[in-house]
């Protein structure tokens, strides 16, 4: 398949197309991965950023050759004339699953990052300015909070979120 009709792309003179030959069943699953990209630029912060603005003509294009490739039932028009996915390819249970297990594994990956470095800070500030005589060096920074993740993941893994106690107030707000 060839994008109808454009030049220019990147590493590709303007004169000269590029040519990707794809069977019905791998266009289908690259507008599946188009998707997910975009799920994934566009889902919290919306259309209107630098990253979504980024991507957006290439994936017009790569939406723009799904009736051609036989998968036009996969794709809709917007208001606006813009394309985008239809729902048998947003709402498809194996795409949804994949968005389920991103947002959870960013959620604990994002969690863990961040208490672990929460905690890392409240040891530094805890710690003496000089050093013990005799007594070993502490890890690095990079060792600590890697021992401290592997402490918060095997929490989380055990009790999921049951041992956690969110304090509110504090005099703030």
């Amino acid at each position: 398949m060839t994008p109808g009709g454009r030049g220019g792309r990147v590493g590709v003179p303007r004169h000269s197309a590029m040519k990707l030959t794809l069977s019905q069943k791998d266009y289908q699953r690259l507008l599946e991965l188009t998707h997910l990209g975009m799920w994934v630029v566009t889902a919290y912060q919306g259309e209107d950023t630098a990253a979504a603005k980024r991507y957006f003509e290439l994936d017009q294009q790569l939406l723009e050759l799904a009736t051609p490739a036989g998968c036009g039932d996969l794709v809709e028009k917007r208001d606006d004339g813009s394309l985008q996915p239809a729902p048998k390819l947003a709402e498809d249970e194996r795409v949804r699953e994949i968005q389920g297990d991103f947002t959870n594994d960013a959620f604990w990956h994002e969690l863990v990052a961040r208490l672990a470095d929460r905690d890392y800070s409240a040891e530094q500030a805890r710690r003496p300015w000089a050093e013990t005589p005799s007594v070993e060096p502490p890890p690095t920074a990079e060792e600590r909070i890697k021992q401290l993740e592997d402490a918060l993941w095997a929490e989380f893994e055990k009790n999921d979120l049951a041992h956690v106690i969110v304090l509110k107030g504090g005099g703030k707000g």
